[in-house]
């Protein structure tokens, strides 16, 4: 792979002393990032086994047969896409090294060479190669969200103090609705970097909070990416604001390799996925996009490609916050039937959700955004849909089935269409009770091969969801599992 990058390196460099064209830096950009994604399309399959022997695997919890699949495989994606811009540095200044242009136009004792565009090129790769690198450690150690959520703010330091260091501009251009009360421009001054800050904590954990399914990571990199490349190029050609090109310019260096190797990295992780991305891609592709949007100055035009991503974020705010139980994995469940159905948070009983997060669903329901499947005798929610956008489709609100008996228990049923209804009782009493009345015959199965065709499965796979999701309360997460998938006619 890396005589292949060098051959391809020298054969680019060749191309472009020869050419005076003025965009010939961008036609290297992208022939290296097509040679980056062959790279990776291959270099990808050959890692699996390596990957697995180190434990960096997991099971794929969506398939049938659960197979054991590579982790953290974004990681390989991103050490080929650094070494991509490491060999592509030199190509943007070309004219300096052929000794054009050497003396400034004012003082001919200072040169020209543009330490500025250099330093600024340098700055990115270090924020990205620094998230990368904390990427990788919380796919190995599994670190908390409490702590990781600072993770980006730090790998963006670097960025921050180049950008501070060479001026950069502080002010934001209003909309044309609010420029007759606020001016044109509106210098921001230091809360500029503080927006800076939450730019790059959003743009890269809201690709990972937006998983869970096979190809969603990688696949929603590259929509936004090849919008990102859209944008840059209507700004490139024919554009007499030569400050303008050259920002725009910037982005296209990193975002095209970026796009190569993604989709790459996409074409083995589509369905059915041979391998995982893991948080290290998550954390590459959202530093990246970042980068593009800071440096290239369209950050406001970033978010608008972010649009899917901020709905996800506010959606999911009652699970982010902890005022609805978040489960470790937020993704839809595999049915009897092979099929994707939305996925259930059982809150917990010695901790009940309080008001906030009652207040937050029940608000939620209202908009049409939430389908309840279950609530207690004082009308509270118990068992709601896990809060993620991609389960919209398998939660699509519809009437909650209430049945109510005067003379007996109060019953409550879930509406939910796609799996077992669980049912709650308000209330017990003895007088109520009936027996329950077998009549066996000869075909009868005995108890043993009973329970290992019904009972048996159905608790490895609960067992296996409390090693992966690893509740607060196991029992009760159990209990619950189990009531869950009980069905009509089955004696658990």
């Amino acid at each position: 792979m890396g005589i292949v990058l060098v051959v391809m390196s020298v054969l680019s460099l060749t191309a472009a002393i020869k050419s005076k064209g003025e965009h010939t830096t961008l036609t290297i950009s992208i022939i290296m990032s097509i040679i980056a994604g062959l790279c990776a399309h291959s270099c990808l399959p050959k890692l699996r086994d390596t990957f697995i022997k180190a434990n960096l695997s997991g099971r794929d919890l969506l398939k049938k047969d659960k197979p054991l699949l590579p982790e953290t495989m974004g990681l390989p994606v991103a050490i080929i896409y650094l070494i991509t811009l490491f060999l592509f540095i030199p190509f943007p200044f070309i004219d300096w090294f052929e000794g054009a242009h050497l003396v400034h136009k004012v003082d001919p004792s200072m040169g020209t060479f543009p330490y500025n565009k250099l330093g600024e090129i340098l700055s990115a790769i270090l924020a990205i190669q620094s998230m990368i690198l904390l990427g990788f450690a919380d796919d190995v150690l599994d670190v908390r969200w409490r702590y990781k959520v600072w993770f980006p703010a730090i790998a963006g330091i670097p960025l921050m103090i180049f950008y501070y260091t060479n001026k950069g501009v502080t002010y934001v251009m209003m909309p044309v609705q609010l420029r007759p009360y606020l001016g044109d421009l509106v210098d921001l001054g230091p809360l500029y970097y503080v927006y800076m800050g939450i730019l790059i904590i959003f743009c890269t954990h809201s690709i990972n909070i937006l998983a869970g399914i096979n190809g969603i990571e990688a696949g929603q990199s590259i929509v936004i990416g090849i919008s990102v490349i859209i944008n840059d190029l209507l700004f490139v050609f024919n554009n007499p604001d030569r400050a303008s090109v050259e920002a725009h310019l910037f982005s296209l260096y990193f975002i095209i390799p970026f796009v190569g190797v993604t989709c790459a990295l996409l074409w083995h992780n589509w369905f059915p996925a041979r391998l995982f991305v893991g948080d290290t891609f998550c954390y590459f592709a959202g530093m990246t996009l970042a980068v593009v949007g800071i440096l290239g100055h369209f950050s406001k035009t970033l978010l608008l490609f972010f649009l899917p991503q901020i709905f996800n974020f506010i959606y999911s705010c009652p699970q982010l916050f902890r005022l609805v139980e978040c489960p470790r994995h937020r993704m839809p469940r595999l049915n009897d039937q092979g099929l994707l159905q939305c996925s259930t948070v059982r809150l917990n009983d010695k901790k009940p959700m309080g008001r906030l997060g009652n207040l937050a669903l029940k608000f939620l329901r209202t908009l049409g955004l939430l389908k309840v499947f279950e609530y207690d005798q004082d009308n509270r929610i118990v068992e709601p849909p896990e809060l993620n956008s991609l389960q919209q489709e398998q939660s699509h609100p519809s009437p909650l089935l209430d049945v109510v008996n005067q003379d007996e228990p109060q019953i409550i049923t879930s509406s939910l269409t796609n799996g077992p209804a669980p049912t709650t009782f308000a209330s017990t009493s003895v007088s109520t009770k009936k027996e329950l009345e077998f009549t066996y015959q000869e075909d009868t199965p005995t108890p043993r091969s009973y329970l290992d065709s019904t009972v048996v499965p159905t608790l490895l796979e609960g067992m296996k969801l409390l090693a992966s999701e690893r509740p607060s309360d196991p029992l009760a997460y159990l209990g619950h599992f189990l009531l869950s998938r009980s069905s009509e006619g089955k004696q658990l």
